[in-house]
Parts: C-alpha cells; sequence; structure tokens
C-alpha cells in the first residue's frame, strides 16, 4: 500500500463453542462455514497484522502467546505449530524493532502474546513499544465483572503498566497519519477496529467485529458481545463504508481467509478472498 507494508503474521489456531461465537444463530446455519468438534468448539485462527510506515513498525494484537498451563492449552484446543515471534522473524523483524502494539482490546487471545515469562518474571515482549489501549477497555480489564472475568488474565497486560509503556487513548484517533483507531464498543465497552488508509486504498482490522467469513452478516454477532446492540450498529454502519468504497477487510480468526473484500449482491453478503 504505497509507503505502508502489510504483514499478516500468525500465532496458531484456538477453539472456542461455536454456539458462544455465533451467539442467537442457530446451529444448522453457522456449522456450514464454521464445523464444530466433538465438543463444540470451532476452529479459530490468531492472526496479527504488522503495519511498516516510513517511521513507524506497528503490531496490531499479539495473538494468545505461551504462558498458559495444559489445563488451559486443552480447554481452548490451543495449536501453535508457528508463533508470532517466529512470522515476525520471517517478515525481517525481532521484537525490539516494534515500535508499537495496538490492542483492539485485551482478552487473552488479542493480547496474550503482548508479555512473556522470561525466568520468573513477566515482562513485555516488544521492548521498545508503546503499548495502546482504550482507557475504558483498561478498567474493564482491572476490575472486570463476574462475567468477562475469564477472559481478562493480569499477566498479559499488568506488566505493560508497571515497564512504563502503556499508553491509555479516550475514543478514536488518528494514532499516526494514515492509521486511525476505532473506538467500536460493542463486544467489549473498549474495543478498538483499525482503519488504514494510504491515500488510495482502504484496509480494516476487524478484530473480533467480523472474526470470520461466517460473522459477515450483521445479526451474526458473538454471544460473548457485552453489548449486542451496539456491536451491531456500529459493524452495519462500517460494513456498509466497506462495501460501498471497496475497502479490504483483515480476519483476524478465520481458520483459512487472511484477507479480501466484502461485496453485497441480491441482500446477501459474499467475500472475495485476496490472495497474498
Amino acid at each position: 500500500m504505497g509507503d505502508f507494508r502489510l504483514v499478516p503474521l500468525f500465532d496458531g489456531y484456538f477453539g472456542l463453542d461455536g454456539g458462544a461465537m455465533f451467539g442467537v444463530v442457530p446451529k444448522p446455519l453457522w456449522e456450514k462455514t464454521n464445523p464444530p468438534d466433538e465438543y463444540n468448539r470451532i476452529r479459530l485462527a490468531l492472526r496479527p497484522l504488522l503495519v511498516v510506515t516510513p517511521k513507524e513498525r506497528m503490531l496490531i494484537d499479539a495473538g494468545i502467546g505461551d504462558k498458559y498451563d495444559e489445563k488451559f492449552a486443552e480447554r481452548y484446543r490451543v495449536e501453535r505449530t508457528s508463533t508470532l515471534l517466529d512470522t515476525l522473524k520471517i517478515a525481517g523483524f525481532e521484537p525490539r524493532d516494534i515500535s508499537m502494539v495496538i490492542l483492539t482490546h485485551l482478552h487473552f487471545d488479542h493480547c496474550g502474546g503482548a508479555t512473556k515469562r522470561e525466568g520468573t518474571r513477566v515482562l513485555p515482549t516488544f521492548p521498545e513499544a508503546r503499548y495502546i489501549v482504550q482507557a475504558v477497555e483498561w478498567q474493564e480489564a482491572i476490575a472486570p465483572n463476574r462475567r468477562s472475568r475469564a477472559s481478562y488474565l493480569p499477566e498479559n497486560f499488568l506488566p505493560i503498566q508497571e515497564s512504563g509503556q502503556l499508553e491509555l487513548i479516550n475514543g478514536s484517533c488518528e494514532i499516526v497519519p494514515g492509521v486511525e483507531l476505532i473506538h467500536t464498543g460493542g463486544h467489549t465497552r473498549g474495543m478498538q477496529v483499525v482503519k488504514i488508509n494510504n491515500g488510495q486504498d482502504t484496509v480494516i482490522f476487524w478484530s473480533d467485529m467480523i472474526p470470520t467469513r461466517g460473522h459477515i452478516p450483521v445479526p451474526y454477532i458473538m454471544g460473548y458481545d457485552l453489548f449486542p446492540l451496539e456491536s451491531m450498529e456500529q459493524k452495519e454502519k462500517l460494513l456498509n463504508q466497506a462495501v460501498i468504497e471497496g475497502w479490504i477487510s483483515f480476519l483476524e480468526h478465520d481458520p483459512e481467509a487472511i484477507a479480501g473484500k466484502i461485496h453485497h449482491e441480491n441482500e446477501k453478503y459474499r467475500f472475495e478472498e485476496i490472495n497474498l
């Protein structure tokens, strides 16, 4: 994209309950695109996005990391033959090359790789980076309610504050020229998506607003969403704009498709995958 270089990275796969991932959508509909295993879990990818600009090397989300124990790995069917840092190295970068980490929200599958174990300590994985989080998301994470507590694991984000690398923002903003953070809420109170524009092309990183191709229709939202009506309102607004303006969509959790364009034809959405 002109002066921007976008590199999809990979931190493996994991599994979540298909019913929870699709909320009120009946199973006969969602299992066509996301077949479940014997425990009703669907396979989900972990695909952070590296954005290299003339002045910044930005990472959007950080995968699930490796600080979990065997029980966690079994429960969430974690499969990691290749990791975020492996694919970052293939792209030509080391952790200290990253100057900014944008965390769309602080659930464990989006910020687990933001920190790492080093002996008995847990430290930020990217020592030179500013970590960008919505302030309201930070407050939700450090004082979670009973419903969201299992998704917010303190070891994934408190070391960022302790190291002085945390940067809290309030609402939507252009974080650097051409890179806009859009505070959507919905999934969590502080979730944000990322829009990238080089003056000609536009990319959107949907995070958990549209995690897979199966979630493109507006009513197909997750049971995990804390504010479902807000999710639908924001999703419809951005989705219509993406279709009209031909944005490229990056899907963080789709097990097969990385990026593509969304079209609306005959009252149905169609995802056209782009070969990268």
